[in-house]
Formats: C-alpha cells, structure tokens, sequence
C-alpha cells in the first residue's frame, strides 16, 4: 500500500481491511476450521499441554499460535499449509518426547533440570543468581506455604517447568523470618520463642557460636532467628 492512500479517516480500510467484504464470511469458514484441527491437534499432543508445560512444549504453543495467524488473515494464503505444518508439529512433538523418554541426557538438555534453591534452611544464593529468583520472591512463595522461618524447610527446588517444589523440615530449628520487612510487629512476636538464636540475614545460616562473618556466604549482618 502507497503511503498517501493511508489516512486516518478510512473507516472502511480501518475495519475490514482492503480484501472484500465476503473475506469476513471465509474468515469465519478458516477460523473454524483451524480452531478444531488445532483442538485435535492439541489433544493428541496429550494431557501435558493442558497442564504445566516445559520448555519443549512453551515453544510449540508460541509456534502454533503463528502458525494459525497468517491463514486466518491474509486471503491470498491457503488453510493447507497451514494444517500441515499443525500436523508435522505435532509429530516433531512427539519424536521430542520419545527421545527426551529414552535418553535422560537429551531430556536435560531440551527441557532443563531442577535447581536446588534451600538446602536445610539456608539459602543457595549461587543457584538463586543462577535462576533470577529474589530473596523476597522465595520469601513470598514460602509465605504461601504456611512458612514463618527458613528452619522449618528442608528443600525448596525450582522445577524444569517453572513450578516451586517445597519440602518442610520434620524438625524446625529456628532460622531467618520469612516476613515481609515491613511487618516488624510479627517479627518481634516471635523473635522472643528463638532464645536468642543469630542468623545471617542473608543466607540464612545458624551459626553454633558467636560469629563476626558468615561462614557459608561470608557477609557479616545477622539477626534475630525466630522459631
């Protein structure tokens, strides 16, 4: 299109485009029949896609929905190409998981591994830079966990598909407050059930003695442990 057959005040082009008004009527025609391919399609890839997905399956829902747009659109491109594409997709899917099945290494390496994020209270912070997780986001995924302090936790594992795993301790030991900064009335309620335990304030570690640095992330700021 020309640029001085653009203007503002072409309603007709804004609307409807330049193809004829009948295209309206084909595009209904295309988008149902697109819709249910991409149903069968979706429902032969398997339950997976409706759930959780991985990395594999994230990129095949992107591709799909490129896939379906120019078809639907443009009238000068044809439905079929469209729908093998669709079709071969879904193969390709699926020969992705018959090796990712068989192979544990082409699994790591198409869908990721699990990233350990607390191990016994503490706070893995290489995996946590690793992974672009803040302290304050775990601290408000524990917080949706009943979770007051870190001692109550044995595990916390960033999984391949994006989910957090949490594992409690059987046996809590007091540990850093998982609290917003703010609330300083609910951290002083329970400060006082910790008898006076220390814990790095960035870490998470107890300490067994007094301690000018943490020996496991080397900082030297500690606080009240809560129980």
């Amino acid at each position: 299109m020309k640029k001085e057959e653009i203007y503002l005040e072409d309603i007709r082009r804004i609307l409807i485009g330049n193809a004829p008004p009948e295209f309206l009527l084909e595009v209904l025609v295309r988008t149902l029949i697109i819709y249910a391919v991409v149903l069968i399609v979706m429902r032969l890839l398997g339950k997976r896609m409706s759930g959780q997905v991985t990395l594999v399956e994230m990129a095949l829902l992107v591709m799909l929905g490129a896939i379906i747009g120019s078809p639907i659109q443009i009238p000068d491109r044809g439905i079929l190409t469209a729908l093998i594409i669709l079709v071969s997709a879904m193969f390709f899917h699926r020969l992705m998981n018959k090796l990712a099945y068989r192979f544990p290494a082409f699994e790591r390496l198409t869908q990721g591994s699990s990233s350990l994020l607390v191990k016994n209270g503490v706070l893995q912070l290489e995996q946590m830079r690793k992974e672009r997780v803040s302290t304050q986001q775990l601290f408000a995924l524990l917080r949706g966990h009943q979770i007051r302090q870190l001692g109550q936790v044995k595990r916390v594992y960033l999984e391949a598909g994006g989910i957090f795993s949490v594992f409690r301790a059987t046996d809590a030991q007091p540990g850093l407050a998982v609290f917003p900064p703010e609330d300083t009335a609910l951290f002083e309620q329970h400060k006082a059930s910790a008898e006076g335990a220390t814990v790095c304030q960035t870490c998470g570690h107890v300490p067994h003695d007094a301690r000018t640095v943490c020996s496991v992330c080397g900082n030297n700021t500690f606080v009240h442990a809560i129980r």
